[in-house]
């Protein structure tokens, strides 16, 4: 009898609290905490945990109502044969709000992922802190935000915003590794639309306060954005598939069947074409990858400069490309930051990387200087000292200034450094170091036009020719463009056991 009352308690549990509140998050296009979590992991195998712990707080009727697991659904599973723990923040409970009992439950599954070393997810619609607990709620935020540190670098930490994330409640994905929204429904602010107005006058919405577009394009907190909840869903197993379990683990090797010596016609192509049209650098990333898989990551924010994974031989690897099409690939202050980040991910969690350059420097004007370039700069140059990972660079065209140090430079320790033969490297570019080198004896010759083309042409074969630089140990090698997945895979594969130590100390202290 006593067992049959326990099963039955169980499955009340279970059970959709507030049909209203289901009904209504359904006609949003939303689906519901627990379905989430099943579409997510592999069929059949999430286990919960807690799912009858409630809240303690009788202040404000919250004694009186039933509020299941207290409004998240926490427990562990499998993605692709391989074991997560996860949490899901359930809507239909007093809006997802987050209560003590409620934290504790999402503190215990991130002690969990930390202790047995597996990747923990965030599905996260919640409208914020539980009202009706005061300071315990608050502290239920920070012991969170606390395990958030604690977990960085050691496990893959991934958020997925499916609703409105508001308050305190943003700071936790923000510190998270990636995090994927949903067009359309997906919210991240600090304060809502009614506060704004209340505080400074503007007038807003939802979306233009904290939606995809602009979390993803303008402030760079999204990663991933998504169509739809399924889509997210799929974007999660995807990234993961690349990604080691933790930082004392390497990402799983998949078996290909892309020969490692396949040639490229349309990288020979490009190297040899017009040095000054711009072209998409994720067509040469594809060049490169296994059967041309590439996951791109913070595709919308910095374009010019492109992060994401691809495989190599069957070996995950992060690459990092400047992109023509977007201020010339040059670096700018978003770019510095994405690209800092993305490294430091990379190199906290094993996986090599691979750099394309071609950047003709850091972007002018007034607005990056007084932004901080200077000081954003250096954090994609600090990440990539900072980095112990395999490194293997290639420049393709461009590497001018202190951007060429910056991008995987042999100084800053990159273990392999190719060039196409069509790459220039120099301080800057022909044009305006022939202006500074030589502009009064131009200007005093017979025929200017004709003695300014004769410089450049001089410069460029005595100055910015890869050669040069081998000559000096810079470039290992200068390589043919058609042969570029070759050598980079035969580089991975030679520095696939390499070991290096970092010098002993706490912490370095990068210039945030």
């Amino acid at each position: 009898m006593e067992k049959t009352r326990d099963l039955t308690e169980r499955t009340q549990a279970l059970k959709t609290p507030d049909p209203v509140r289901a009904k209504s998050q359904r006609a949003k296009g939303k689906w519901l905490a627990r379905q989430r979590m099943e579409y997510l992991l592999d069929e059949g195998s999430f286990q919960e945990l807690d799912l009858m712990v409630q809240s303690q707080c009788a202040d404000f009727g919250l004694s009186e109502k039933n509020l299941p697991g207290d409004g998240v659904i926490t427990g562990f599973g499998k993605i692709n044969g391989r074991d997560v723990c996860a949490f899901s923040q359930d809507f239909t409970v007093l809006g997802g709000a987050l209560g003590l009992a409620h934290a504790k439950k999402i503190c215990k599954i991130m002690d969990l992922a930390v202790e047995n070393g597996v990747p923990v997810i965030g599905i996260c619609d919640s409208g914020g802190a539980r009202i009706q607990e005061g300071v315990d709620s608050l502290g239920g935020y920070a012991e969170i935000f606390y395990r958030n540190v604690q977990a960085s670098g050691r496990v893959p930490q991934i958020t997925a915003i499916l609703g409105p994330c508001a308050g305190g409640a943003v700071y936790s994905p923000a510190m998270t590794d990636f995090v994927f929204m949903v067009e359309g429904s997906s919210y991240m602010f600090i304060t809502g639309p009614e506060v704004v107005k209340a505080a400074t006058g503007e007038t807003t919405d939802f979306e233009k306060l904290g939606g995809a577009a602009v979390h993803s394009r303008v402030s760079g907190v999204c990663h991933f954005v998504a169509g739809s909840e399924p889509d997210c869903f799929r974007q999660i197993r995807s990234l993961l598939d690349y990604l080691p379990q933790n930082c004392f683990q390497t990402a799983p090797r998949r078996a290909t069947r892309d020969p490692q010596t396949r040639l490229s016609p349309r990288l020979q192509s490009l190297s040899e074409g017009d040095p000054k049209k711009p072209y998409p650098v994720q067509s040469v990333v594809r060049e490169i990858a296994d059967e041309g898989e590439f996951l791109e990551a913070h595709k919308n924010f910095a374009p010019n400069l492109v992060t994401g994974f691809i495989r190599l031989n069957g070996r995950s690897i992060g690459v990092v490309a400047n992109n023509s099409q977007h201020l010339s690939g040059a670096l700018d202050i978003a770019a510095s930051e994405k690209g800092g980040r993305f490294v430091r991910f990379c190199d906290a969690f094993n996986i090599p990387l691979l750099t394309l350059v071609d950047v003709p420097g850091y972007w002018p004007g007034l607005e990056q200087e007084r932004g901080g370039i200077i000081r954003h700069g250096a954090q994609l140059l600090y990440a990539y000292c900072e980095a112990t990972v395999p490194k293997v660079t290639v420049i393709l065209r461009k590497a001018y200034g202190g951007a060429y140090d910056v991008m995987g430079s042999k100084h800053i320790r990159a273990d392999f450094n190719f060039a196409w033969p069509s790459a220039q490297i120099a301080v800057m570019g022909p044009q305006g170091a022939v202006n500074i080198l030589y502009a009064k004896e131009i200007r005093q010759s017979k025929d200017p036009e004709r003695a300014l083309g004769e410089k450049l042409k001089q410069y460029a074969d005595h100055f910015t020719t890869p050669y040069i630089a081998a000559k000096r140990g810079y470039i290992d090698e200068v390589i043919a463009a058609r042969q570029t997945r070759m050598k980079v895979i035969r580089a991975f594969d030679f520095l696939a056991n390499k070991k290096t130590s970092a010098p002993e100390k706490k912490h370095g202290n990068i210039p945030l």
